[in-house]
Order: structure tokens, then C-alpha cells, then sequence
């Protein structure tokens, strides 16, 4: 049986099996499903085809023994001169002294590394003795710690494909192998181990990259199935005309993303199942309005509202606007960590006697004191800033509330459907009428002055500026600017009458409010900050958004800033000042300068820095997967998602024997139960 212990395979003793189980092998299925992390393709190509910083493969004669230097700490340097085509190679190894033995004039070795073109020369990271022909084709590489060698973990793996690979059944139905010409179980986890040749590891990775991708949207709809089931509903059926009425007090018309994405949320909330809806959309682009008018059904369905923020400034911005929005509508107040004392106490009495509408506050919400009367809607806004438990906290403090999760990080398609697979996702990706598109440009440091004159004429004219850099105070690692050197910088720069504010993270929270109060009420023309402003505060007046050091910044992070200024009917500027060394750093400079479009951004930036660096891994719930890729593989994932939604909705994990060794894997992983909240 594939789940028997590592240990019953010939070959593997006691210490062995301890070895492997510190890379999660511990049956025979781990490891027929331990799969190299990549594959090494020796192809020789001739020198002339080679290209500058590639890695290539290339085969040549010693012409004489190899000369070894060491330098620093245990550290060594072996270089030789190679014959190819006629033509020297210089050839270098760091780290590999042993090598000298076994490398001696007259060999001929293939080489594996990186090819610099300028010198004739490569940096190896692999050769092997002999030439290429007599080498497989493709090499997989294993990863592998202790005293586990690559050539022992493979004949392992090889020892249990002859004696347990007639056991390794197929899951998926054979309608969907012959759709998508994949091939069976067996074949395709021998080809991932012992590739034939390319066209073979290509078919098994597409195997592979399918399963996973389909068996991980199974959850995520089960999920979805579930959550709704297991709820008692919360029907909430709100006074049409009242909430209509509503809308027409705007004193702008609501675009059509906007009506799109309002009555996604008030079927939602009409149906008795449990919502669980994210709502994306760009800085500037309504969502606010899609929250308050919900949060007014939600009242006339005789129901509490909560707002969750991360910060307090922010919550007190949503505040002043809300109550501005509803007027006598409804009664709002606000609850944070700075609400205390006997204040405190009659705000919690407000909420649990429902003397209060909505609630707007910060983590206060979900504090065990907090008692909701009959809370029926929630939403948390940038929702990756919080945790899954302290999400489910505020979930539980009412009866099964309808849930919207709002976020100005316009998160790729490809990302929200696998991260947030058991939600459903509106979009708004249309800005208000009229809104003026934030002109951005990108600079060296060489013309700051002509920056610091811009923003001066600026401020004479009234407006106000921001000035980004990443880092706190001086560091020696790091030559960025920094707040306070700039600070002082620009006090030096500028005249007296002109105030520039200092606000970055070590300051305690009734500080950086005090500042951000002088910089809303202009009393500061020119904020120089880190990136703590990069959520939610709104100043009207401020038209620039000047950003020092930008190649270190992803773009999503990028565009948040950019989007602090532009709230206002004056043209506003955003200003990069960046000097990148890598192809990736002037990649993102040339991408803001040419769009304002936060989801055209966001799909660059996940190809840039990949799905774990997009946001915080741990916060966004992202699924590791062996060989498939989000970004590479997004048609396989819409693919299976397609899928998955069919067989759910259709009850075919229940009904079609075809399907029942998948139910049988799902039923089997106990984390599934364990996300259900």
C-alpha cells in the first residue's frame, strides 16, 4: 500500500527513514510525490548561439590542469582553460577545491553555468566528466539536506516506482484526461522522475499542474458549499425606496462598476446565505459610496452595521465622511483603542442597547467587551492587513453577519480566484467622471533641485506635497534616503514660512495623528514621511506625491502612494525619483509612468515579484503548490476552477463514480474541515 511506512522499501534502514522524514517523506506515496524542483537540460549549442548572462551547457577539452586560490573565510576559487570549437573558454568554480582532483588536462568535460559573452568565460555550477552525448538529457534536481545525496534519493524513488507503481490509481475521470490529452497517474509521475525526454516531462508537468490546481478549487467550493449550508441565513430584506432615496442625496451619480458591484451586494445580502464577498477597486473608485449604501440597507432591514479599519486615522476619516453621508439617518459612532474611560463604557452600552446604527473602529471591534445587539453587516476594509482568526472573531460577534472584505490593492484576477477562492469578488474598474488622471514622471537624483522648485511653486499656489522614502534613519547596509536626514534636508531648503511635517512608523499613534491633523488642516504644506501614509488618509489639497528611492517599492505599493494625492478637482503629479541598477527596477519606473490603471498594474506586479511576495503570504491564505505556478499557469487555473464549480454545483463528487476517488482524496484532507469557520 502507498500510505505503508518509507522503511518497508529495500534499501531503507531506521536512520535513513529519519533523514527522509525531515523532508516530509514518510510513506511510499511522499515519496513517489517528492518531485525535483527542476530539471537540469544538458543541450550543447554552439558558442556563436549562446546568450550574454544564460545559463548554458557547453562541452570542451581541459588544456590544462586547474589553478586554485583561496580567499576569506574558507572560500575557493578554481579556474581552467577550456578548447571549444577551437575557440579558450575561460571556466570557474567557486566553492568546489575538490574539484582539482578530479579535473586534469586532456579531459573533456561538460559544463553547466552561467555564460558571460564579454570574457568567453562561465561560472559553473555543475560539470560533469565526459562528454555531453554520453549524459541523460534531462537531469532532475532534488532538493535534499543531511546526509541524503541526490544519486541515493533517486534510486530510492526508483526502488518504489518498480515495487509500488501498479499502485498508483488514477483520480481523475477519464473524460478529462482524453479532453486535455493528459496522461494517466503512473505514467506521469515516472516522466516527473525519469523524464523520456522533453515532450514527457512537458505532458506530466501539464498532468500535474491540472490535478493541483483542481483539487485545490474543489476545496475552495466545498468551502463556499459549506459556509453557506452551515448557516441559519441572515435574509436581510431592506426598504428598496429608502435606499434608493439614499443614492439620489449623492451629489454625484454612481458609475456603472459601482451599480454593477452595489447590486451583487444587496442580492447577496436578500438570499439567505452567509455573505462572503470581496470588493476590489482602485483608490478614488467608490467604494465608500457601494459601503455606506449598503450599510443604510442593512439599517432599514432593522440591523447593526461595523466598519473595520486598519488604523485609527483611518477610522475617524470614514467617520467624519459617513456622518457627513447619512446625516439623520442614521446614528454612528466610533470605537478605538483611544475611545476610554467613561466614554467607553456609554459607547458599549450605545451598541449593545442598539442605540447606535454603525459602528466604525479599528481591532476595538472585535474585543471581547464589544456586545452587537443584532449585527447583520460587516465590512473590512484593506482586508489582507488582517488576520483569518480576527476575521472570524468579528464574524462571530453577530448572528452569521452578511461579510464584505473591501481592498484598494486591486489584486490580479489570477490571485483573487486562487487566494480567495471561497468568496465571491466584485470589481470596480471605473473611476468617476470627471476624476483627472495623476500625471506620473520618473527622475534621477540629479534634479532634485528642479523637483524641490516644482513643489515650491506648488505650495505658493496653495497646495501641499508628499515625500516619500523607505527607510526611518540612516543605515549603513543601505544607501536610501531617509526621513529624517531628508527632513532637515528640506527645512534647510525651503523658507521658513513654508512648514515640512515628519511622520514614519516609530512615532506612537497620537503623534503621527497630530501630524496628520497639521498636514489636513494645512498647517504643513510638505509631509515628508515613510510609507505609513500609504493607507486611507485623505487630503484634498495635496496634488504631489514625490517618492525617493522608487526601485525599492513593488508597484502595487507604488500606486497605493500615487493614490494619496488626486482626491481633489486640481491636476496632481506623482514624482519617482529612482536610479535602478536591474532590468526589473526600470521595468516598474516605465510601467507607472505609463498606466494609472491599478488592476493593469497589479498582473505586471505579480509577474515581477511572483504570488508569495505579492502580499504577505501568511495574511493572504496563498496555497504552496509542488509543480503548478499562478502566474505561468493562470489558464490551467481558470480551467480547473471551471471545473470544479461543475462538479460541486452538480453534485457529481456523490452521484458519478467517476469521480469518486477525488471525493475520496478531499474527504481525506482534514485541513479542509479545520479553514471551516
Amino acid at each position: 500500500m502507498l500510505n505503508e511506512s518509507i522503511e518497508v522499501l529495500k534499501g531503507v534502514g531506521e536512520k535513513y527513514a529519519e533523514s527522509l522524514a525531515s523532508l516530509e517523506i514518510r510513506t511510499i506515496e511522499d515519496l513517489m510525490y517528492y518531485f525535483p524542483y527542476r530539471f537540469d537540460v544538458f543541450e550543447v549549442k554552439p558558442l556563436a548561439e549562446l546568450v550574454h548572462d544564460d545559463k548554458v551547457t557547453i562541452e570542451g577539452r581541459v588544456v590544462h590542469d586547474p589553478s586554485l586560490s583561496f580567499f576569506g573565510k574558507k572560500k575557493s576559487r578554481l579556474s581552467f582553460t577550456l578548447e571549444v570549437e577551437n575557440i579558450a573558454v575561460k571556466a570557474v568554480m567557486f566553492n568546489r577545491a575538490f574539484a582539482k582532483k578530479q579535473i586534469n588536462a586532456g579531459d573533456t568535460v561538460t559544463l553547466v553555468g552561467k555564460w558571460d559573452a564579454h570574457r568567453l568565460q562561465i561560472t559553473v555550477s555543475q560539470y560533469k566528466k565526459g562528454p555531453a552525448a554520453s549524459q541523460a538529457e534531462i537531469q532532475p534536481v532534488y532538493a535534499v539536506k543531511g546526509d541524503i545525496t541526490p544519486f541515493r534519493l533517486k534510486k530510492t524513488v526508483k526502488t518504489a516506482l518498480e515495487t509500488y507503481g501498479d499502485q498508483l490509481d488514477e483520480i481523475l475521470p477519464e473524460n478529462y484526461l482524453n479532453a486535455y490529452k493528459l496522461p494517466d497517474r503512473k505514467q506521469a509521475v515516472t516522466s516527473m522522475h525519469f523524464p523520456a525526454n522533453r515532450l514527457a516531462l512537458k505532458h506530466a508537468r501539464r498532468r500535474f499542474i491540472y490535478e493541483e490546481f483542481l483539487l485545490f478549487q474543489l476545496k475552495m467550493q466545498l468551502l463556499r458549499k459549506w459556509k453557506r449550508e452551515a448557516t441559519d441565513g441572515n435574509a436581510q430584506q431592506y426598504d428598496k425606496q429608502q435606499v434608493e432615496d439614499f443614492i439620489g442625496s449623492f451629489p454625484f451619480p454612481l458609475t456603472n462598476a459601482q451599480q454593477k458591484a452595489l447590486a451583487q451586494i444587496l442580492n447577496d445580502m436578500q438570499s439567505p446565505y452567509r455573505m462572503s464577498r470581496m470588493l476590489q477597486g482602485d483608490v478614488g473608485s467608490g467604494k465608500t459610496a457601494v459601503a455606506a449604501i449598503c450599510l443604510l440597507a442593512s439599517i432599514t432591514a432593522g440591523k447593526q452595521g461595523a466598519l473595520m479599519v486598519p488604523t485609527e486615522i483611518l477610522a475617524e476619516q470614514h467617520y467624519q465622511s459617513l456622518c457627513e453621508l447619512f446625516g439623520e439617518r442614521a446614528n454612528i459612532t466610533l470605537l478605538t483603542g483611544s475611545v476610554k474611560g467613561k466614554k467607553r463604557k456609554e459607547v458599549l452600552q450605545a451598541i449593545a442597547e442598539k442605540k447606535v446604527d454603525i459602528v466604525i473602529g479599528t481591532h476595538a471591534l472585535i474585543q471581547e467587551e464589544v456586545t452587537y445587539h443584532n449585527l447583520g453587516f460587516v465590512i473590512v476594509d484593506e482586508q489582507h492587513r488582517f488576520g483569518v482568526a480576527q476575521r472570524r472573531m468579528l464574524r462571530e460577534k453577530g448572528l452569521y453577519p452578511d461579510v464584505l472584505f473591501m481592498t484598494a490593492t486591486p489584486i490580479p484576477r489570477t490571485l483573487a480566484i486562487t487566494a480567495f477562492g471561497d468568496m465571491d469578488v466584485s470589481v470596480i474598474d471605473e473611476m468617476p467622471v470627471g476624476r483627472k488622471e495623476i500625471e506620473t514622471y520618473w527622475t534621477k537624483e540629479n534634479t532634485l533641485d528642479r523637483v524641490l522648485r516644482f513643489i515650491e511653486k506648488q505650495v505658493a499656489a496653495g497646495e501641499q506635497a508628499y515625500v516619500i522614502c523607505p527607510l526611518i534613519e540612516e543605515s549603513d547596509k543601505l544607501d536610501i534616503q531617509n526621513a529624517v536626514e531628508l527632513h532637515q534636508q528640506l527645512e534647510a531648503f525651503y523658507p521658513s514660512e513654508v512648514k515640512v511635517g515628519l511622520m514614519h512608523g516609530r512615532l506612537h499613534t497620537e503623534e503621527k495623528d497630530a501630524v496628520m491633523q497639521q498636514f489636513s488642516r494645512n498647517e504643513i504644506q510638505i509631509l515628508v514621511s515613510t510609507t505609513v501614509v500609504e493607507v486611507g488618509v485623505n487630503v484634498p489639497n495635496a496634488t504631489i506625491m514625490v517618492i525617493y528611492d522608487a526601485e525599492r517599492f513593488g508597484l502595487s505599493q507604488l500606486h497605493q502612494l500615487r493614490g494619496r494625492v488626486g482626491r481633489g478637482d486640481k491636476q496632481s503629479y506623482c514624482i519617482l525619483i529612482a536610479d535602478p541598477k536591474g532590468e526589473v527596477g526600470k521595468e516598474r519606473m516605465r510601467i507607472m509612468t505609463e498606466t494609472t490603471n491599478g488592476f493593469e498594474l497589479s498582473e505586471e506586479d505579480l509577474k515581477l515579484r511572483g504570488p508569495g511576495d505579492f502580499f504577505g503570504r501568511k495574511q493572504s491564505g496563498m496555497p504552496e503548490f509542488k509543480v503548478a505556478d499562478m502566474v505561468h499557469d493562470y489558464r490551467a487555473l481558470e480551467t480547473a476552477r471551471n471545473d470544479a464549480q461543475e462538479i460541486i454545483e452538480q453534485g457529481m463528487l456523490d452521484t458519478n463514480p467517476a469521480f469518486s476517488a477525488l471525493k475520496r482524496i478531499l474527504e481525506r484532507d482534514a485541513a479542509l474541515t479545520d479553514k471551516l469557520d
